[in-house]
């Protein structure tokens, strides 16, 4: 019988506060594993009603040449803010900073997101952190973590996060 080993860990964050947790999971296996990770952040897509009346008051050219200009800065930024929390929560093991060998930021919607960089990546393991919903709200809406571990072809860790 063989053991699964991780070579290639994808730990896909939403940048919330339970964000350095999930990340220490990801770097353990990591480490234990001698694996590489990849940090992924998803911009999910913005309502289009909203994009229609953000364009009716800025005007449709206008806010495309917004969006061309502004992407990359916000990209940027939030690739820094990942690179940051890293640099933080890994300062006293800069060996395992190493261990992370991409940071991707991408748009669309969250889970299939997700989903296809995990298979772009030959992820051979995703790991998330899954916030505590109300019954209700998780029945009606579902989640990215539920459609994320529905439908990916590799094992998904859940790192529950506390409401607080």
């Amino acid at each position: 019988m063989m053991l699964p080993h991780y070579k290639k860990i994808l730990f896909a964050t939403d940048l919330s506060a339970g964000a350095p947790e999930v990340l220490r999971h990801a770097i353990s296996l990591a480490r234990a594993y001698q694996s590489e990770v990849e940090i992924l952040h998803v911009l999910p897509d913005i309502n289009p009603s909203v994009i229609n009346e953000v364009a009716l008051v800025m005007g449709t050219d206008q806010l495309a040449e917004y969006e061309l200009a502004h992407t990359d800065d916000v990209i940027d930024t939030i690739r820094q803010q990942i690179q940051h929390l890293a640099a933080q929560e890994l300062a006293e093991h800069p060996d395992d900073l190493a261990r992370i060998q991409a940071i991707e930021v991408h748009h669309g919607p969250p889970a299939a997101t997700i989903l296809e960089e995990a298979d772009r990546y030959g992820a051979d393991l995703l790991i998330l952190g899954a916030h505590g919903r109300e019954k209700l709200e998780y029945a009606l809406l579902g989640s990215v973590a539920k459609r994320v571990m529905l439908h990916a072809t590799m094992p998904v860790l859940l790192v529950h996060l506390d409401k607080s």
